[in-house]
């Protein structure tokens, strides 16, 4: 493990993503069409955006942000303190967490002592909000929680929503699930992501011939 302690959203946050298959998109990398077979259109262009990264150096799409991302970045030191109120203990900043070999990473929102860890979701769409605060179905988000705790190597992970709208329909603002590391899920989702990664590499290999 390697961590780059920087502020999400910063030019050096950026940077550290630039060809990486980050936690926020395991779970497009992993995704394959009905019946399990080829992997989607999303992952496959996924794993070329990679590959043109990886030889530019530059992010593709010019670190364009959405403005759900702009929103979620201007809203987390919220979130952060939200969370230390409702746990009672301090919550470390932390910034990129990469693999040893630099090719997966997470942005980790947070460490928890010296086992735990944090995400924050700072949701607004009403679809979103009703399957996780009303169905408790966190599995959007399985692949990166259980990813930020593969690359990590910490026990467990607090999964957070921050909404403040929210504060008044129902009095509170934040929402926490506490989710425990699954190993036998991270070896599954692990083996899946090296074979993303081969499909990355062929990419590259594939644009250095056009590039002869």
């Amino acid at each position: 493990m390697r961590v780059v302690t920087c502020q999400q959203g910063s030019r050096e946050w950026h940077a550290a993503r630039v060809g990486v298959t980050t936690a926020s998109m395991f779970r497009i990398a992993r995704s394959r069409k009905k019946g399990g077979g080829e992997r989607t259109e999303a992952a496959l262009d996924y794993a070329f955006r990679l590959a043109v990264e990886i030889l530019s150096g530059e992010a593709l799409d010019d670190n364009f942000e959405t403005w759900a991302m702009k929103r979620g970045h201007e809203l987390e030191p919220d979130a952060r303190i939200a969370h230390q109120a409702d746990i009672g203990v301090y919550v470390q900043p932390v910034g990129m967490v990469l693999s040893d070999d630099g090719r997966f990473g997470a942005s980790a929102d947070g460490w928890v002592l010296k086992d735990g860890g944090a995400e924050y979701k700072c949701l607004i769409a009403p679809g979103e909000l009703r399957t996780t605060l009303i169905g408790h179905d966190l599995a959007k988000y399985t692949d990166q929680v259980q990813g930020n705790l593969w690359l990590s190597g910490r026990a467990w992970w607090d999964f957070c929503i921050y909404c403040p709208p929210m504060k008044a329909a129902t009095g509170k603002d934040f929402f926490r699930w506490r989710i425990q590391r699954d190993e036998e899920y991270i070896d599954a989702m692990v083996a899946d992501l090296i074979e993303f990664d081969k499909l990355v590499q062929s990419n590259v290999a594939e644009l250095r011939k056009l590039a002869a």
